[in-house]
């Protein structure tokens, strides 16, 4: 199958369950408290629906904008603007007759459920696949290491043993380490078997980010192909699984690490890419596509191993997991707010790019425990039309015991969903640039 269906039957399952879950957050406790919910619908329902049945009170349905979902409560200001029910008295059976604490309970469940629902995923990932990890050991060859770094004392060959002096289980997990937590110092291994500390700068994070450099630490490998994309550049020029890299254009190609610059300084160009296969030395002309891709992957110089745990380890380290994720995502949020964030923003088709192009069940949920955690922290940044900011203001009242004026609520909701539209474009529009021009 195209592995574009595929990513996009994965993000369409992924957004289903997480939209569904998500609004039943909501719908649960306002059937607890006793609140009228009218409508609750997977998609959005912009004229007419796809799906709909009435059961009790409530319409259940789907809507044919997969841009979100919704649920509908009595007496409640949200994306429906309904203003004629607003203007009636109150009636005991809606949202806003029901005390304070109440309706934070309701508008704080589906941020807690997409909370929850990633930890437990990831939870469920290590107790039935247990976590993957290259350990100092399985990288003999160690570290390629970009220049830029070794200005600090790193050199090429390092093996990585402790951050911040505590020990490392996964090498590969350093580069994220330096960019979104805070690293004083790198413990290594050199090749001559001595062991030493190197201190880095309390902004290495913001480093990485102005010099562009989110990999300073690649895993040197042999430039012996593994895996050749069938209908891209190097397959289409004849190159085969077990292919030996030696040169492009007369540049020697002694590791994995060195062909990403060439290939990047000739992307759209035609090249001559000298290689041995068996015992014959062989050349043929390829040309990368417009961002310097091959279509190629090397075969593993290292050792990937496989911790497995019980149910009660299971539940430890997948929440261990998740406050990781969570805190990292957090941490490097703030580069949104930059000019080269902004233009790094997704929308539908990055999120659609996290899933595998083969259909796999473990990095499947991992990615859709990765969304459900992002999708819990923006929906609670306080931005009014999220569900943020509807605990923004009723965390405003319970204060200061003055509930906000309906016409001003009414203004507030607008001015919310203005922006999450802009927001949604801008995004998207980011993917469309990146497609037809990168």
């Amino acid at each position: 199958m195209d592995p574009f269906i595929v990513k996009a039957i994965q993000l369409l399952l992924s957004l289903s369950l997480l939209i569904v879950l998500h609004e039943l957050g909501h719908f649960i406790p306002a059937k607890i408290f006793k609140t009228r919910v009218e409508k609750f619908f997977l998609f959005f329902d912009v004229k007419f629906a796809l799906f709909k049945k009435k059961i009790g009170g409530t319409v259940y349905g789907i809507g044919w904008l997969p841009l979100g979902g919704y649920v509908k409560i009595s007496g409640m200001i949200d994306e429906s603007m309904d203003k004629e029910q607003m203007a009636k008295p109150p009636e005991p059976w809606e949202f806003r007759s029901k005390p304070a604490w109440q309706r934070l309970i309701i508008m704080l469940g589906g941020v807690t459920v997409n909370l929850v629902l990633g930890f437990l995923i990831y939870m469920m990932i290590m107790f039935v696949w247990g976590k993957n990890y290259v350990g100092p050991d399985e990288m003999p060859q160690g570290f390629a290491i970009a220049e830029e770094f070794k200005q600090y004392g790193f050199e090429d060959g390092d093996r990585v043993l402790q951050i911040n002096e505590e020990d490392l289980q996964n090498s590969d997990d350093v580069n994220r380490y330096l960019f979104m937590r805070d690293v004083n110092s790198i413990t290594v291994l050199r090749q001559s078997g001595e062991e030493e500390i190197i201190e880095v700068p309390e902004n290495i994070g913001e480093q990485m980010w102005e010099q562009g450099v989110m990999l300073p630490f690649v895993p040197i490998q042999r430039a012996i192909l593994d895996t050749v994309v069938a209908e891209q550049a190097a397959a289409k020029a004849g190159l085969k699984k077990g292919d030996s890299l030696i040169s492009i254009n007369n540049q020697e190609i002694g590791y994995w690490h060195t062909l990403g610059p060439v290939s990047e300084e000739n992307k759209g160009k035609e090249i001559e890419i000298v290689f041995k296969r068996g015992d014959e030395i062989k050349s043929v002309m390829v040309t990368p596509d417009e961002d310097g891709k091959l279509g190629i992957a090397p075969r593993r110089d290292f050792v990937v191993k496989n911790q497995k745990y019980n149910l009660a380890e299971s539940i430890k380290e997948g929440f261990n997991y998740g406050y990781w994720t969570l805190h990292d995502y957090v941490a490097q949020f703030k580069y949104v707010f930059t000019q080269k964030g902004a233009t790094q923003l997704g929308g539908f088709g990055a999120i659609g790019g996290m899933f595998p192009d083969a259909w796999n069940w473990q990095q499947f949920w991992a990615t859709t425990a990765l969304i459900s955690i992002i999708l819990a922290f923006m929906n609670i940044l306080p931005i009014p039309a999220l569900d943020g900011g509807h605990v923004m203001f009723l965390l405003y009242e319970m204060v200061t015991g003055r509930k906000p004026n309906d016409k001003f609520m009414e203004v507030a909701q607008m001015i919310g969903f203005f922006i999450l539209i802009a927001l949604v474009l801008f995004a998207n529009g980011n993917d469309v640039y990146r497609w037809l021009f990168e």
